[in-house]
């Protein structure tokens, strides 16, 4: 289900351009483009291949597939376009290897920069392609500067509120994912009377929440409660990667027997929202956006 957006809301960066949306796997590339409404010029789309949740949507857009491996060959895509801002949203579930990239001059210009982001952890590969996209004249915007209804906001959004022992827990799991945010691990945690369980790595948030299950069913922790928390690392690269959830994550977190979902407000994005609430409050599960580092 995609969401159209008050074109009086849209972001102004892109006015006047031609916005162009790297799209890796999940429901934000989707939501974006389609948020794009006139008389913003309809977007180009560049699909990275091989992703497994891939949003079949995308297809209908003006798009050509890039392997990650080909990366070199982004810039002349962008070009023929006619894109001059870009936006880089979902994620992509695998890095190539330094000897799989397929190597033209440009990019190799910036070897340095490549071998020292690959090096690092995600948040240090984004910057190394921000960096690179800029330096061949794009402009770079977030997602969240397109389509500003896309941020959380601060507050309440379902019924459903924290207790005071959830509450206890929201700043447990909040302390907990900056601090491996801090080491660009990871952007999200799970915590169970006041007690962290769990913290995102590679694997992702989907599989991070499963693990919660599988330790719930096993008797590891408690039967019933617990939170899970989504903030941006200390440093994030801001247009790239920001922690989101969706209805999905609602349906996981539920599944899992946690009570509810924090959120950094105004660094968090919330993906087909009014169906993400609805389903909250079928659920009972509790929603808020919180300011960083506090409950």
């Amino acid at each position: 289900m995609t969401r159209s957006a008050d074109p009086s809301r849209q972001g102004q960066a892109a006015q006047g351009g031609r916005v162009a949306i790297v799209a890796g796997g999940g429901a934000l590339p989707g939501e974006l483009a389609a948020g794009l409404l006139p008389p913003a010029r309809p977007p180009f789309l560049v699909i990275i291949e091989d992703q497994p949740d891939t949003d079949p949507e995308l297809f209908g857009y003006e798009h050509r597939m890039l392997k990650v491996e080909d990366y070199g060959t982004l810039i002349s895509m962008l070009r023929r376009a006619g894109a001059t801002h870009v936006v880089l949203a979902g994620g992509i579930s695998r890095r190539p290897a330094l000897r799989s990239i397929r190597w033209n001059f440009g990019l190799l210009k910036m070897l340095p920069r490549v071998v020292a982001g690959l090096a690092r952890g995600d948040d240090g590969i984004l910057r190394t392609i921000v960096r690179h996209l800029e330096a061949e004249g794009f402009h770079v915007v977030g997602a969240h500067e397109l389509l500003p209804d896309l941020v959380a906001p601060e507050g309440q959004l379902s019924k459903a509120k924290p207790s005071t022992a959830e509450r206890r827990n929201i700043a447990a799991a909040m302390e907990a994912a900056r601090a491996i945010g801090a080491l660009d691990i990871g952007q999200a945690a799970v915590a169970v009377r006041g007690r962290v369980v769990a913290l995102e790595g590679a694997e992702g948030t989907a599989e991070m929440i499963e693990r919660v299950h599988r330790l719930r069913s096993a008797g590891r922790i408690g039967k019933a409660g617990g939170v899970l928390v989504k903030c941006a690392k200390p440093n994030q690269e801001l247009r790239a990667d920001l922690p989101a959830i969706g209805p999905d994550t609602v349906r996981s977190v539920h599944a899992a027997g946690l009570a509810g979902i924090a959120v950094e407000a105004g660094r968090a994005i919330m993906l087909h929202r009014k169906e993400l609430v609805e389903i909250a409050d079928e659920l009972g599960i509790f929603v808020t956006g919180v300011p960083g580092g506090k409950s």
